[in-house]
């Protein structure tokens, strides 16, 4: 198991799942022995490719599937148990609607299923439309949502038994940048009334903005867990130059540097010179010889991994070791 333990809202143990695909019904490992825990009031964010094992994850936590082998608990209990089923919410990548019902009469459709009285379900109804930002257009039907209207409503659908445990699948895909940036801010609004959050996702920026922790899964195998100021080497890997005022004569003396650290780049680019140096050694010599031969430094960027890097290179040492 992984680290924790005590607070642990989901925690999975060797979970393994084979499916046979196409007319020869070819073996397909979609999980290796998975092993992960997410803590309570976190955000844990479940990260990897299409493909990578995320869905077939959330299928079997809930219910949707069974693993090969394997086990996992979700708020203490065992899979399968069904008086959690109230305690979790669930918005999944492709949510069918009954889009012939306004915003107010689809979320009190489905409020009957968490046996509310009529009068809390008005209530709680109204509470969500302005959580994810409908109440203006409650009473309008859903085949006049956008896609952003749409993912909102079916977290405020997931949100109508107050659970404990968020799990949404893939809630970005699909958003433009103001619909990712209220989903984002709704994440961290659940965060802080107690909630659990579990999502996957492959826009890894989200990521960054928002999650505790996040697990790497790659080929159904999990290559890494953990906060991300720990997964992120702290060094300074790249460092960004620009010069200003350079001649021809100085851009040469700059280049000569490529000689002597392989990866140093320079550019010109809207009558300035970008260097870019692979470490501080490099920088400090660029820096040196650009100013020594008349240039003005205009801005300095040093560049630390971002978890961009860090999930490409995870992803293709994943490949090579399979």
């Amino acid at each position: 198991m992984s680290e924790g333990g005590e607070g642990a809202v989901i925690r999975i143990e060797g979970l393994t799942k084979t499916f046979r695909i196409g007319f020869f019904r070819r073996r397909v490992t979609a999980l290796k022995s998975v092993n992960l825990e997410v803590r309570r009031n976190e955000i844990m964010g479940f990260l990897g490719p299409n493909g990578a094992g995320k869905t077939t994850t959330i299928k079997i936590l809930l219910g949707l599937i069974h693993p090969d082998a394997g086990q996992a608990e979700l708020l203490g209990k065992p899979l399968g148990n069904v008086e959690i089923k109230n305690r979790i919410g669930f918005l999944p990548e492709g949510p069918y609607f009954y889009d012939y019902l306004s915003a107010r009469e689809f979320l009190d459709f489905y409020g009957r299923f968490h046996s509310l009285p009529k009068s809390k379900r008005r209530e709680r109804v109204e509470e969500l439309l302005s959580l994810v930002g409908l109440f203006e257009v409650g009473d309008r039907p859903l085949r006049k949502f956008s896609k952003g209207m749409l993912q909102r409503i079916g977290m405020a659908q997931a949100l109508l038994g107050d659970p404990e445990l968020v799990i949404l699948d893939e809630p970005m895909s699909g958003l433009d940048p103001v619909g990712r940036r209220d989903m984002r801010e709704l994440i961290l609004q659940l965060r802080e009334q107690g909630k659990t959050v579990f999502f996957s996702t492959h826009i890894l920026p989200d990521v960054e903005q928002v999650c505790d922790r996040v697990c790497i899964i790659h080929q159904g195998l999990v290559r890494d867990v953990g906060r991300l100021d720990t997964i992120l080497k702290p060094k300074v890997e790249i460092v960004d130059l620009q010069f200003s005022g350079l001649e021809p004569a100085g851009v040469a003396v700059l280049e000569e540097l490529s000689e002597r650290y392989p990866g140093l780049r320079v550019m010109e680019k809207g009558g300035l010179v970008l260097v870019s140096a692979p470490g501080g050694a490099a920088a400090e010599e660029a820096l040196e010889r650009g100013r020594g031969s008349g240039g003005r430094l205009v801005s300095l960027h040093p560049q630390r991994e971002t978890l961009e890097s860090y999930f490409l290179r995870e992803i293709d040492q994943g490949e090579e070791r399979s």
